[in-house]
């Protein structure tokens, strides 16, 4: 029998988005998601009869929710490919137990995960099991999942799982598994119907009539932004519409600086530096302007969290111009925040205190001028004092939700940065009523933008009004 059937296919047969893709081995998982008419399926059952033909072993799984449903769908599809390609002399199709098997003896079968038992007595006459495609994933449970990346093992040198499907919710599990802790095994893809060269024209015509119809739906079903099911404290369908408008960074990077002389430790003003990076945990939406004024708001990981965040805000218009997100250790986060803060006319820097004073007590050893005070009584004399930092407590942290409610409500434009937004969206009333983080999500970028807001109406508005503030300079 031949190990392989030669077949040269124009690339032009493929939507080129995905064209990279055909030969990738290098992942264990490919994640094909977006929205509707974006081509994701057809390019999978592309790949999947692609690798059928070319690969000496290739046996592949196809799963949906619903067996049912495979006839109409993932199975008619690789009919209708085979047809095109002009090579269905090559398959031996099997309309009982949706079977498709190639002429090298490579094979496909199509399962439902509503019928478990099935799928662990499936064998195959050439070997072992070596790609599962399981389209429509969000209609599957995460154990469900867990049970056939287990099925994936053996001594076949390349083993993939195909996902596909549209990001209906921002709280399934998909979300928490490959997108907000990312798996380095995983390679990611977003599409929508913009990247399908191939789909008609009155399709095309009928997902760009949602724009002003159904902002919402556009959003989600044809933009494939993450959807929310409706507990989200935020105003989820203003979140979700203004996700499918934002324009990215126009910097990402980290700020740099070099040490005074003589003085180790500290930071030489004149040196700062923005450094671009696409790997920079900071990114710009705004530079700042000449004459206006900013304020910081960072929140310190704590309980569990693995970020330090800071998001900037125009105090004037209250738009989030700057965000700094990710890993670092105190010290760094809190020169980053001296230098963020420097960068943007020496804003109003608001640290939250509740797990840690470290990044506080940096700020103030490195002379920066400008820290949210907070009235609060001295634990010897009781009398009213000011003390650095931002503390979170039962009666602030309300306050902090309130003032997002009305952002996200009345002001969604504002918002640039898509982090902060989905985190947003994740951002749910508990059983016991209390507005937190989902299970397996963060909320540090809502925080930090909670303190923003709340600290932004704090002191006057410009720096022309407060004391004169001197930036340290070092000969």
């Amino acid at each position: 029998m031949a190990e392989h059937v030669a077949i040269h296919l124009p690339q032009e047969v493929f939507t080129p988005k995905f064209y990279p893709l055909l030969r990738e081995e290098d992942h264990r998982y490919l994640v094909l998601y977006g929205g509707a008419g974006s081509g994701k399926s057809v390019f999978a059952a592309q790949r999947f009869l692609y690798r059928l033909l070319s690969r000496p072993l290739c046996n592949l799984l196809v799963v949906r929710a619903v067996a049912a449903t495979h006839r109409d769908s993932t199975y008619a599809l690789f009919r209708q490919i085979m047809a095109q390609w002009g090579v269905s002399q090559l398959f031996t199709c099997r309309e009982t137990d949706l079977r498709v098997t190639c002429k090298n003896g490579n094979m496909a079968v199509f399962k439902g995960l509503d019928d478990r038992e099935k799928l662990k007595s499936i064998t195959f006459p050439k070997g072992e099991l070596t790609d599962i495609w399981v389209e429509e994933a969000s209609q599957i449970s995460q154990a469900d999942f867990n049970q056939l990346d287990v099925r994936l093992r053996g001594r076949a040198a390349s083993k993939q799982m195909v996902l596909t499907f549209n990001p209906v919710s921002a709280q399934h599990w998909l979300k928490s598994r490959f997108f907000d802790q990312p798996d380095p095994r995983a390679l990611v893809m977003k599409s929508t119907y913009r990247d399908n060269p191939f789909l008609d024209e009155a399709y095309r015509q009928t997902l760009e009539s949602y724009r002003d119809t159904d902002p919402y739906y556009y959003a989600v079903y044809c933009l494939g932004e993450w959807g929310v099911l409706g507990q989200s404290i935020f105003d989820g369908k203003r979140l979700t519409q203004r996700l499918g408008e934002l324009p990215g960074p126009v910097k990402q990077g980290d700020f740099t600086w070099q040490e005074p002389p003589g003085r180790p430790g500290h930071i030489a003003g004149e040196t700062i530096r923005f450094l671009e990076s696409p790997q920079g945990l900071t990114k710009i939406y705004r530079e700042p302007c000449p004459g206006r004024s900013y304020v910081v708001g960072g929140d310190t990981a704590g309980e569990g969290s693995d970020f330090n965040v800071a998001q900037v805000l125009d105090r004037e218009t209250g738009e989030q111009v700057c965000t700094l997100r990710g890993p670092m250790d105190e010290d760094l986060f809190a020169r980053q925040l001296y230098c963020l803060g420097l960068y943007y006319n020496t804003a109003l820097l608001a640290v939250e205190i509740n797990f840690s004073t470290y990044p506080v007590r940096e700020l103030e050893r490195l002379g920066y001028p400008r820290q949210y005070r907070r009235m609060g009584e001295d634990s010897l004399t009781g009398r009213p004092r000011q003390s650095w930092g931002f503390r979170t407590t039962s009666a602030t942290r309300p306050l902090l939700i309130a003032g997002l409610v009305e952002l996200a409500r009345d002001c969604p434009q504002r918002l640039n940065d898509r982090e902060t937004i989905q985190e947003m969206l994740r951002f749910v009333r508990s059983d016991r009523g209390r507005p937190q983080a989902q299970q397996g999500a963060h909320d540090d970028c809502v925080m930090a933008l909670g303190i923003a807001w709340y600290a932004k109406d704090q002191e006057p508005l410009f720096p022309g009004e407060l004391p004169a503030l001197t930036v340290p300079r070092y000969s």
